[in-house]
């Protein structure tokens, strides 16, 4: 489990982050939004006792966030932490790496190397584990800092933009590993740009701009975003643009939101407008394939809580 209260840290008197609180049960995945700069690194550190908060606290896997310089080694022991950049030697093959930064966690050779293997052949990994790490391409460097993050089996992982860069496939594969380590009960933080890798994993989302500007379930952020209107997904055999410009001008549709194939439409009345929707639609002989509730998606609900804290 994750629980922070009030953290806070300035640096040169100006605030990075600021009054941050939440909780995230076990086996459960967290999703941390933000623009750049809103301070998901800094609270990443703080969490694990890499830099020392200017207030508040943390629990993380049954550690008290610590003060002293060598407070949080316990903390730090019982986590996984996937950076943005991987980090390592690229002079030494991927299993000389993960045998140093083993031996840093403090395993012994003999469970360490066990350990690797294990987790090597499960990031099909283990036909180059003599290459040179350097020798690596973007995806295969990404899956052995995954192993890196894995290999002393941590009860909570720390994952920074685990999929920026990723081809397709690679990324379908961070993203199975993800759901297969909640499964696993292991407590996850991902902090992310993508917001449709956010939608698919995550079970509680935070939106930190500075600080936490919003921060619950989706499905209760979805709620919340439709408090002033009633939300229907409406799906067509083709593209929508044209369309959603022309219900954008009927009086009692509020917003819209428009992707490819699809689009959100907020209304003022259930009962009274979605008939309307769809005889507009039928009207300009658009092919209509599903009219149902549908709550706004995390991109409508993310940019509308930043343009608000703006």
């Amino acid at each position: 489990m994750i629980s922070a209260a009030g953290l806070t840290r300035a640096f040169d008197g100006r605030p990075a982050v600021e009054n941050v609180s939440f909780e995230v049960p076990d086996g459960r995945v967290f999703a941390l939004l933000g623009p750049n700069g809103a301070g998901k690194t800094t609270t990443v550190r703080m969490l694990l006792g890499l830099i020392a908060p200017s207030a508040g606290t943390a629990r993380i896997a049954g550690h008290e966030l610590g003060r002293g310089p060598n407070a949080n080694r316990a903390l730090r022991a019982s986590c996984g932490l996937l950076t943005e950049a991987p980090g390592f030697y690229d002079r030494l093959s991927a299993w000389d790496n993960l045998l140093f930064f083993g031996r840093l966690y403090g395993l012994d050779d003999d469970g360490l190397r066990g350990r690797i293997e294990h987790y090597l052949k499960s990031f099909a990994l283990w036909d180059r584990r003599d290459g040179l790490v350097g020798t690596y391409s973007k995806g295969m460097k990404q899956r052995l800092a995954l192993v890196r993050a894995l290999f002393h089996d941590p009860k909570v992982v720390f994952l920074d933009e685990p999929t920026a860069g990723l081809d397709p496939e690679a990324t379908l594969g961070v993203r199975e590993m993800i759901l297969t380590l909640k499964r696993e009960g292991r407590t996850l933080l991902v902090c992310t740009h993508n917001l449709d890798e956010a939608e698919r994993l995550a079970d509680i989302v935070g939106i930190l701009k500075r600080r936490l500007i919003a921060c619950d379930t989706l499905d209760r952020l979805r709620a919340g975003a439709g408090r002033n209107g009633y939300q229907v997904l409406v799906r067509l055999a083709g593209p929508v643009a044209e369309h959603a410009a022309a219900l954008r001008a009927l009086p009692f549709v509020r917003s819209i939101e428009a992707r490819a194939d699809e689009m959100h439409v907020t209304l003022t009345d259930s009962a009274r407008d979605v008939p309307l929707v769809v005889q507009a639609l039928v009207q300009r002989d658009a092919r209509v394939l599903e009219v149902r509730p549908g709550g706004a998606s995390l991109e409508a609900i993310y940019l509308q809580a930043v343009r608000e804290d703006a």
